[in-house]
């Protein structure tokens, strides 16, 4: 259980990291995250933490097979 906190806590930061860092900058502005907003902006930084969250948990599968 504590895995999970500690996998879905790396895949929030490095999720938002990676978002306001890197991807957000491309963006236009109709789909940059508007802080208190649902908006596009919001659902892609959504997805990009929720990529991070199902790619450490393959990588962590992987390493446990092993």
């Amino acid at each position: 259980m504590v895995a999970r906190w500690v996998r879905a806590l790396a895949a929030v930061v490095a999720g938002n990291a990676l978002y306001f860092l890197l991807v957000a900058p491309a963006l236009p502005m109709p789909l940059r995250h508007r802080p208190f907003a649902l908006d596009a902006g919001l659902g892609l930084d959504f997805l990009t933490c929720l990529a991070l969250y199902l790619a450490l948990g393959g990588l962590a599968g992987v390493r446990r097979r092993r």
